[in-house]
């Protein structure tokens, strides 16, 4: 079992920034590939940003790159988010998740078996 808590998320006027944190438990942290995604409201769960096992493969959602960052510490168990020039559509509940699957190559959320609570992000224009 691996559990997942984020941190990080609140309130930013557009333009500002909030870092993402998700910790871990458990000692094969670094087996998993580690994925950001988010859900706004009346809408689907999409994929934000993944990592691989060993950090060093990324994949970018569109809509995010260039402006978001993922990256993770196996040493701390922990996976992070880097958010920069937030935009009102950046709004939604962020959710960090885990894949046995070690790639960064899995998008879809079917693909990750543990989830976080989720931490909510609101960019007001």
């Amino acid at each position: 079992q691996v559990q997942l808590v984020e941190s990080g998320g609140g309130l930013v006027q557009a333009g500002g920034s909030l870092r993402l944190s998700c910790a871990t438990s458990g000692r094969t942290f670094s087996r998993y590939a580690m994925g950001w995604f988010r859900q706004a409201p009346g809408k689907e769960r999409e994929f934000v940003a993944t990592i691989s096992d060993s950090g060093g493969n990324t994949r970018y959602a569109d809509s995010v790159r260039g402006r978001f960052t993922i990256s993770r510490d196996n040493a701390k168990n922990t996976v992070y988010l880097q958010m920069n020039s937030l935009k009102p559509e950046d709004t939604a509940v962020y959710y960090c998740a885990a894949t046995g699957l070690r790639s960064a190559y899995y998008t879809a959320p079917i693909y990750y078996n543990y989830w976080g609570q989720g931490t909510q992000v609101t960019v007001s224009s």
